[in-house]
Order: structure tokens, then sequence, then C-alpha cells
């Protein structure tokens, strides 16, 4: 182009050599090659190029874009003295973003020294390097803005919680409340609470340790809920007292209870002379109102409730049941958990799901007639509870009966079968596998039921997919569970219907 702006004749025809590669152009005057590596030229606003032969496009295009990019020149020293005035502000169209500004801000307000005070990038502070997550920053206040947040501190919250190694007290054995539990707690919901009763001797304290913590290789005296130990049986004594607390990683409560109408609890009273609350006359009273107060609180604190029976069956602990049941505080639920296991609707009542575990089962136990008959036999006593005793577990779902179909349990209820630990009966095997060649000699004896590591495993996965209904009308957290069930536990020990029920007894 021509000083006077006007196109000058055969420039851009087609008799235009061809254009040369950035790389291969020759450098100019300053001021003159434009996409050279330096930029020490001076600007002259006569002088325009057009963009072009710098985009490499023809000039019979339509619809071109011209991208102008206007900067700030430093004075060249081969600048001729007769040219035009160089702009000391030009207008800043596109700039690259860099760290010292945010788009848009002008560069002179960029480039401002800083004044005697820190900069706004110290008092903020530096962005950490690893990715930190929102649930870091809650509860730190006013320190969250003032300084920067450390990585270590924000991964160490996130950390599990602390493994509990064993049991802690909930109810000692005066049934006071106890709050060593509240340490291990925490500020979230999803949970879920497993009780246990049964009577003396049934295995309930070694059937809650294998289901929260232990395996059945471990030795028992390692066992999160102590167990009986061989002198403890030989003199006919109890090893619970009160409640224990124990909760998993996995967050699941476990609570063991005392045994339900304990002889040796009974015999403790009488040979020690201990004094009986005003309200109790006989010692056996008081021993039955401690079981009914324990049934009582675990119906209304908990969501699976595991009966443990050693033999089938006894018709005394159904009753205790239903008196428990009868017995229990009046507890609001919520609308979609209203319905009982008879299908009635009882309005207002929660009420937990109950599994009947027939521990120390025998081989005949595992025959498919026998099992319908334990069910059928079950169902009819359990026909008028609203305690939810049958559609949430299934043996036949375990695949420990594969020739038996879902019809054939027509009745099924909340049972499970557990069988005798091979400690426990290795011997008998070994002489049922044993035979006049050398061959059978090797083969284990028939059991007609899977190992027993296996059967605890199914019957764990079982307890663990139960249903986490809600306690009451409003969800609870885990230290919301801890204070509503102290006030359960006040409310079942003032309880003016177990008081009425005393009276009845005496």
């Amino acid at each position: 182009m021509s000083e006077s702006g006007h196109s000058q004749p055969g420039m851009y025809g087609q008799g235009r050599r061809r254009r040369r590669r950035r790389g291969d152009r020759d450098a100019g005057p300053p001021g003159q090659n434009l996409s050279g590596p330096s930029r020490d030229r001076e600007y002259q606003p006569r002088e325009r190029r057009c963009s072009l032969d710098l985009l490499g496009s023809s000039a019979s295009s339509v619809n071109l874009c011209c991208c102008w990019i206007l900067f700030k020149a430093k004075p060249s020293q081969n600048a001729p003295a007769s040219g035009a005035p160089v702009l000391e502000k030009p207008i800043m169209l596109m700039k690259a973003r860099d760290d010292g500004g945010k788009p848009g801000t002008p560069p002179e307000a960029a480039a401002q020294p800083s004044g005697p005070g820190p900069s706004k990038m110290e008092k903020e502070g530096q962005r950490p390097t690893q990715p930190v997550y929102q649930i870091q920053n809650r509860g730190m206040g006013a320190s969250a803005s003032s300084s920067a947040v450390d990585p270590m501190v924000g991964q160490s919250k996130l950390l599990p919680p602390e493994k509990m190694k064993h049991s802690i007290k909930l109810v000692d054995d005066q049934m006071n409340w106890c709050d060593s539990a509240m340490e291990y707690l925490r500020d979230q919901t999803d949970m879920l609470v497993v009780g246990v009763i049964g009577l003396q001797g049934a295995g309930k304290s070694t059937i809650m340790s294998l289901l929260s913590a232990n395996t059945p290789e471990e030795d028992q005296r390692g066992y999160v809920f102590k167990a009986q130990t061989q002198e403890i049986k030989e003199r006919g004594g109890n090893q619970s007292t009160g409640i224990d607390f124990f909760i998993t990683q996995e967050r699941v409560i476990f609570l063991d209870t005392q045994p339900m109408l304990s002889p040796s609890i009974l015999d403790h009273l009488i040979n020690n002379d201990r004094k009986l609350p005003p309200e109790y006359n006989l010692p056996h009273t008081y021993v039955e109102m401690q079981s009914l107060q324990i049934a009582a609180f675990l119906f209304t604190v908990c969501h699976v409730v595991i009966v443990v029976q050693d033999w089938f069956t006894d018709l005394n602990l159904y009753k205790f049941l239903q008196t428990a049941e009868m017995l229990k505080p009046s507890t609001p639920s919520a609308s979609h958990d209203s319905t009982g296991s008879s299908g009635n609707d009882d309005g207002a009542e929660y009420y937990p799901h109950i599994v009947f575990l027939q521990n120390k089962a025998r081989r005949d136990d595992f025959c498919p007639r026998n099992l319908k008959n334990m069910h059928k036999v079950v169902d009819k006593l359990m026909a008028h509870s609203h305690l939810k005793y049958k559609g949430t577990m299934s043996m036949l779902d375990c695949n420990i009966f594969p020739g038996l179909g879902q019809e054939y349990l027509a009745t099924e209820v909340n049972m499970f079968l557990l069988p005798v630990q091979e400690n426990d009966g290795e011997d008998n095997l070994t002489k049922a596998g044993s035979g006049t060649y050398p061959l059978f000699s090797l083969l284990p004896g028939y059991r007609g039921h899977p190992a027993f590591s296996t059967m605890v495993s199914k019957l764990r996965s079982q307890i663990l997919a139960m249903p986490r209904c809600q306690l009451s009308h409003t969800i609870l957290t885990e230290k919301n569970w801890f204070h509503y069930a102290a006030r359960i536990w006040d409310g079942v020990k003032k309880s003016s219907a177990l008081s009425e029920y005393s009276r009845l007894l005496c």
C-alpha cells in the first residue's frame, strides 16, 4: 500500500510471487517485519500492512476477519527523527492472562507497586498444592480466610474413625446409664443398630463378636465381647452384665446384653443379700423386670434384634417376647414405616426387625422337612405380633439349600441356623469319615450343611442388608441416637406399665 492508503496495482495480483515461510523471511528494517522474533520496533501509523499477507489468505475472500493487536512499543534507536509521534497509552484489545491480574485489568493496575502493607495475595494465602475438599473447611471459622489451609490437616479430617479394640459398657450391672460410648460416635445418619437377647449360655456374645470384628479362627479370649470361660461354664455363671456397646468402622452398632431370666443373676442376688429397689419385693421379680426392661429398650432403639436359641424351642421365651412388646414404650414412627409384619396398620408405633437364630444346630435340623416345620411353628407363635419377623431374611437366598425353590417355604420367617463350630464337632466328623479303606479316612464326614465360617459369613451379609428404617419421626445421627437411647432407658425404668406388671407378679 502507498502512503496515501491506496493499494498499488499488481501488488496482490496473480503475478505476485509466492510468499516465503515465516522462518525464511528476510529481516527488514525496524517496524516492517511484524512476525520477526524481536518486538523492539517503532509504531508507524502511516506504514500499514494488511493482515491478508500475514494470514496467507487470498484477496478474493469476502468474509475476512482482521485481528488487530496494538501494543505499547519501546522507542527504537534506529527510528527516524522525522517519524510520526508514538502513542503513549495504546488501547489494549487482547491481553494474555497471567498470574498478576485478572482478564480486563489495565496493565498499569497489574504492575502497580505494592505499598508498605502486604499484598492481596499474601492476605488471602496461597492456594494449596494438593486438592482440599469442602468438608475440610467446615468449622475452621475466620482462620480459613486469614491463613492458608494446611493440606495435611485437611487430609487428617478425612481419615477413617478410630477402630475399637474391645466393647465398653452402655448400661452397667446396676442398671445405670454410662456415657463412655459418646466419644466413639459421629454426626452421620447412615448407621445400623443390632441388638441381641437370649437365655443363659446360648452363645450371644460369641455370635455378636463374629458379626462385628472377629473370625472363627481367632482365639475366643481376644473377642470384642467376652464369652464364657471354662470356669464360668463349670459353675453355671454368666459372663455379660448389663448392656455392652461396640461400633465398627462400617458404622454398625452392636449391643450385647446380659442373659434373659438368668438363674445365675438370681443366685447372686440371693447369696449376696443385695438390697432390692423398694418397688420390688422378691428377687425373682426383680430379675424378670430387668430382663423386660432390656428387651423393651432394644425393641425401641434397634433396627434389628437377634433372638438366640440353642435348642428348638422354648415357649416361655416367646411369651417373654410378647410381654416385652406389650411393655414397650410408645414411639412415633415415620409414615412409610407404619405397617407391621401382619399387614395391619398400627398407625404410630415403631417395631424392629426380629431374627430367630438357632445356634448349635444339629445335622437333623438342616433337613428340609424339619426346617419347614420350624418355620411353621414360629409363624404360628408370632402371628399376632407387630414385630417384623418375616420378609427380610431367607436361608434359601443364601444357596444353602440349592435344591429347594422359593415356593418350598411358603411361610418363611426370619430364621437362620448356625451349626456347631468345627472345633467342637471335629472328633465326630472324623469318626463319621473313617472307614475300612484308607481313602475314606481322608475324606471329611457328611455335615449336611456348609462349614461354620461360611454360615457365619452368610449370616453377617444377611444382617447387614437389613432395612435401616427411621427409629423415630425424625432422622437421627449417631450422637442423637445416643441421647435418644438414654431418654428411652430412663423412661423404661420409670415406666408405669412395668410397675403395674411387677405388682401383678407379686
